[in-house]
């Protein structure tokens, strides 16, 4: 009775299925990472906006009690403020996959720093808030929040960056795009039309 040769063809076959699914997990892991990465640092940078929200109201209660402060200044940030807590928690969690969502909290939160900027530039017309301690802590304190706002936000589009270009790469783009909107582009930060860099306060005495 002759013997039947193994089927080389077959093992050939099913060698290259394997490596093919091998392949599409690796790969598959490697934009989970990469997504997961850009999440983390996504709630790096609420923290830091989290932060400058949170020093505001004892900012704003502190140029109330300067004698014959302009009243819309701090009317302004405090109302800029307000529109940053009126963005809805779904909407924050959903930005890295909606672009617009995403722009409206750029919006937002680029809003609430120009009117502070512009409330602390006024402050150095009242020497009595220069000579407050309590205002020059302030100061000191949103200084370093916008120094770390500025610093999340570079990281955070590095990170972006690395990720929006491993989903671009063919042929990872085909298994990207099998899932959806799971591993969608992420927007990035951008400079505002106002300000063209992250606002800059000027803490000089």
């Amino acid at each position: 009775m002759q013997q039947r040769r193994p089927s080389y063809a077959l093992w050939i076959f099913l060698g290259v299925i394997v490596l093919i699914v091998l392949w599409v997990f690796g790969t598959y892991n490697s934009l989970v990472s990469l997504d997961q990465g850009v999440q983390a640092q996504w709630g790096q940078v609420q923290t830091a906006y989290q932060r400058r929200a949170d020093l505001i109201p004892n900012l704003v209660a502190t140029v109330k009690g300067a004698a014959n402060f302009e009243k819309s200044t701090y009317i302004a940030v405090a109302q800029a403020r307000a529109q940053v807590g009126q963005i809805s928690p779904q909407v924050v969690q959903n930005a890295l996959r909606n672009p617009q969502a995403f722009a409206q909290y750029q919006r937002a939160q680029d809003t609430l720093g120009s009117a502070l900027t512009h409330l602390l530039a006024v402050t150095e017309n009242y020497p009595q808030l220069q000579a407050n301690e309590d205002f020059l802590t302030l100061q000191a304190q949103l200084e370093g929040t916008e120094n770390r706002i500025a610093v999340e936000r570079r990281r955070y589009n590095e990170l972006a960056q690395a990720f929006n270009t491993r989903r671009s790469t063919a042929p990872t783009v085909f298994i990207a795009g099998l899932f959806g909107s799971q591993f969608a582009d992420k927007p990035y930060f951008q400079a505002s039309q106002a300000a063209q860099n992250v606002p800059q306060v000027n803490f000089t005495p």
